[in-house]
């Protein structure tokens, strides 16, 4: 069967020194660019990109009286209210270089690669690289691995127990053969993590080392 490789928002804001950091994010880049280079084993390779519009409504400094990390509400759901974060244009909103020089080199051998954006409308947020967290819009991933017969998805990134999360999930409710690798993965929240993997196995997700 033929399979993608889908590499979730390792961008600046969310590495050490970005103003959503996962703490020890960069430590996964090795493995990731790892990954690519076993550009054989994949038929397509995705990265994810987070692009707000400066506005947007997760983020906290939008709420009058919110501050970062705290609940509210957004598009009628529940809503972690997050620093500003991977605005469009930005330095923060940027694909780790080492990563997309990587997959801007194996294009040059022939293999397929693709950029999706999420997270554009001002009200409602978008963990899943697939659709919005209200699924009122999709991003048109879905489309673009049916248009490649893919059958299996292999995903890594940030953060595991929000945006790769919801993504595993979605790709699992999808038909998508689904496996999270945690050695390419760091959450928000270490404490979730087994929480985290009970609730993709329960799904039918794979997680392995």
């Amino acid at each position: 069967m033929k399979k993608a490789l889908l590499i979730v928002d390792i961008q600046y804001d969310f590495l050490p020194g970005g103003s959503l950091a996962v703490a020890e994010g960069d430590e996964i880049i090795p493995f990731v660019i790892d990954l690519i280079h076993q550009e054989a084993h994949y038929e397509l390779i995705v990265a994810t990109q987070d692009w707000h519009p400066p506005d947007h409504g997760s983020f906290a400094s939008a709420h009058p009286g919110g501050k970062p990390f705290e609940m509210g509400e957004l598009s009628g759901l529940e809503q972690v209210l997050w620093p500003d974060h991977c605005v469009q244009g930005e330095e923060g909103a940027r694909v780790h270089r080492d990563m997309l020089h990587q997959m801007i080199k194996i294009t040059e051998t022939g293999q397929r690669t693709l950029i999706i954006k999420k997270g554009q409308q001002v009200e409602v947020d978008s963990y899943s690289a697939f659709f919005d967290n209200a699924r009122r819009h999709d991003t048109g991933l879905h489309r673009a691995l049916q248009s490649y017969e893919i059958k299996e998805i292999d995903i890594v990134g940030l953060a595991f127990d929000y945006c790769v999360k919801f993504t595993a999930l979605d790709a699992a409710s999808l038909g998508y053969d689904t496996t999270v690798l945690l050695q390419g993965t760091r959450s928000v929240d270490p404490a979730t993590v087994e929480a985290t993997i009970r609730e993709l196995e329960s799904a039918g997700v794979r997680c392995r080392s």
